[in-house]
Order: C-alpha cells, then sequence, then structure tokens
C-alpha cells in the first residue's frame, strides 16, 4: 500500500500513518520529498482498504501494489494451467468448442442437438434448464427436466455437459446429475455467495463477464471461487454493454490477451451472446481465435426458427458445419488444433 500525504501534512499526521501499519503488524517506508512525503506500507497490504488511509487527516490519496486476486494470478502462478473437463483439457494447445441451444426445450430438441454438435465437431454440449430472462414473462427453462433430458443426450454421445447454474439452492441438483461443467452467467458475476459455493465444490466453473464489469472486477469474482479451494476456473468473454444498438453486445477482444497476461487460467469466448446475431457469429468466432482463446461457446440449434429461447443468435446445422470447418483450418494455422 503506499499512501500519499498532503502537501501540507503535519509530523503528526504523518505519525498517525505510521501507527496505523504498525498496529495491523506491517512495517513503514518513508519517503519524504520536496513537496510530497509518501509511505510505503510493507507486508500483507490486504489487511488494509485504501478507504481506510483516504479518511486520515493528511492523507491524499491510497494505492494498492497488490492486487486485489492473488490465486487467479500469473504472479504467483506464471506457468498457464489446464483445466481439465472429462479428458478434454481448456488451456493448452487444442481449442475445444462448447455448443448447443441456449435452452433445453423437449427430449426431441435435444436428441437432435447432441447428435448435431456431435457429429461436426463440438467436444462438449451445452444447454440452459433455467433460464435467466430480462422480462419474468419470458421463458423461464423447462427446469430439472431439462438437466434430465441433457444428461441422457450429453452421456449418449459421450459429450461432457454444461448447464448454467441460476440459484444456489439447485447446486445439489446440478450436482446430482452430475453436470459436468457449471456456468455462472453474466447476471451472477459478481453475486458472491453463489460464486463462494461453486468454490467449495470440485467441478470446473465457467464464469462469464458482467456486462459492465472490468477485467479486474472479473478476475477478482474469479478468485470468490479460488478462494475457495476451486482452481477449476474458466474464464468467458461474452461481450460488454455499449452505446452502439447494431448489436447485442460489444465482444471486447483486447479482453483475451489482457486477461491471458493477467492470468493462467484459460480464457474462451461466447461469440452467440456477443452479436445476438447468427450471422454475426462466425467472424467474431473466427476472431477469437485470432485473438488467442481457449475455446468458444456457441449458440447451435437444429430448428433455430423454431426455438423457445435466442433463435436469433442459434446457428443452424448447416452454418454450424461450415463454421466448424473453416475454425479447424484457422487454429491449425496458429500452430493450435480444434477439440
Amino acid at each position: 500500500m503506499i499512501i500519499v500525504m498532503t502537501r501540507h501534512a503535519r509530523d503528526e499526521q504523518i505519525q498517525a500513518v505510521v501507527d496505523k501499519i504498525r498496529a495491523a503488524g506491517l512495517s513503514e517506508h518513508v519517503s519524504r520529498g520536496t513537496e510530497r512525503t509518501i509511505i510505503g506500507a510493507v507486508g500483507d497490504e490486504r489487511v488494509f482498504s485504501p478507504d481506510s488511509f483516504e479518511l486520515m487527516a493528511g492523507v491524499e490519496r491510497a494505492m494498492r501494489v497488490v492486487k486485489d486476486y492473488r490465486i487467479v494470478s500469473r504472479d504467483v502462478h506464471p506457468a498457464d494451467s489446464l483445466v481439465q473437463v472429462r479428458g478434454l483439457a481448456f488451456g493448452g494447445e487444442a481449442i475445444p468448442v462448447i455448443a448447443g441451444p441456449a435452452a433445453v426445450e423437449t427430449p426431441q430438441q435435444m436428441a437432435a442437438a447432441a447428435e448435431l454438435v456431435s457429429r461436426f465437431g463440438g467436444k462438449l454440449l451445452r444447454a440452459g434448464a433455467f433460464k435467466p430472462r430480462t422480462s419474468p414473462y419470458a421463458f423461464q427453462g423447462v427446469g430439472v427436466a431439462g438437466l434430465e433430458y441433457l444428461q441422457q443426450e450429453a452421456r449418449k454421445h459421450g459429450l461432457p455437459m454444461v448447464s448454467e447454474l441460476l440459484d444456489v439452492r439447485m447446486l445439489d441438483t446440478f450436482l446430482e446429475f452430475d453436470v459436468d461443467v457449471i456456468e455462472i452467467g453474466a447476471r451472477n458475476m459478481q453475486n458472491a455467495g453463489l460464486l463462494k459455493e461453486v468454490g467449495r465444490i470440485n467441478k470446473p466453473v465457467i464464469l462469464k463477464r458482467g456486462p459492465a464489469a472490468t477485467l479486474t472486477e472479473w478476475l477478482t469474482a474469479g478468485e470468490y471461487i479460488a478462494a475457495g479451494g476451486n482452481h477449476n476456473i474458466i474464464f468467458c468473454e461474452r461481450g460488454v454493454r455499449s452505446f452502439e444498438t447494431s448489436y447485442r453486445n460489444m465482444l471486447d477482444l483486447s479482453a483475451i490477451p489482457v486477461l491471458k497476461r493477467e492470468t493462467h487460467l484459460p480464457v474462451i469466448v461466447d461469440p452467440s451472446h456477443a452479436g445476438g446475431k447468427a450471422w454475426m457469429v462466425p467472424a467474431l468466432a473466427r476472431a477469437a481465435i485470432a485473438a488467442g482463446a481457449d475455446g468458444l461457446m456457441l449458440d447451435v440449434h437444429p430448428d433455430p426458427a423454431n426455438a423457445w429461447c435466442d433463435g436469433d443468435q442459434a446457428l443452424n446445422p448447416d452454418e454450424f458445419a461450415q463454421l466448424m470447418a473453416q475454425l479447424a483450418v484457422l487454429a491449425e494455422g496458429l500452430g493450435r488444433k480444434l477439440g
């Protein structure tokens, strides 16, 4: 922690800051300049918040030196980490594609979706049994039955299953259905109670970026999970809110290299929720792979025109097949492989 005193700070005010640092078991380094006195708190600065000093007389500002996120940071784990899901690895040479409909609808729809994902090279099957919607009157998902349909088709085709957990009270149900990867959606990125609970289990977690979250806030949300003991975290960029109305969200491609510099954990991209329109998804998916993404999450539906949820952004079978062929070539050109 660095504490900058005001230009006219008195000796007793400087001493009060020093006393506060010492009382917490840390030591201080005082540098007296011609215009400012700067005090460094030496030790584990996480015992303090900058506000605790900025409210003191004579203090101009206080700044952290150590990041709020530690376990997920490259500072303590310089090498890339792999997150394993039933023999698949996120964060290595391979680029797994998670695909499936936004929502589980019927057993027949899930059977067709699973066959589609498997046939064209998708490695994980995703679908939401519970759907967070902007309107309380919109389709909210089929509930627990959806987990049953998802599990049946995922196991039949040998695909790990991915589904979004909205409510901590449903965590035991997700564990009973052995959901392979638990998704924490954008709306719940800073739901501390939910993050703490998935931090106590040994399941991979996809943590989506909130629509207005900074990268630091996103990483710190991941730290909540890691602090509970679960380090199997996959960060997922899915676009942030902007002033533009031509697309659903603004896909922040810059976040991929920045996050991969800041964290040792895998970073994947959901281009479907970013663009919000199926015709945008291939371009965004290709750009994400080129920018270094460790995987993709795609909305794919056997019949998007009749989807119960997010049909506009879902790829149809032909579009999915074409995109997967393009991504395979792109990945190879980058020295990686799809799948």
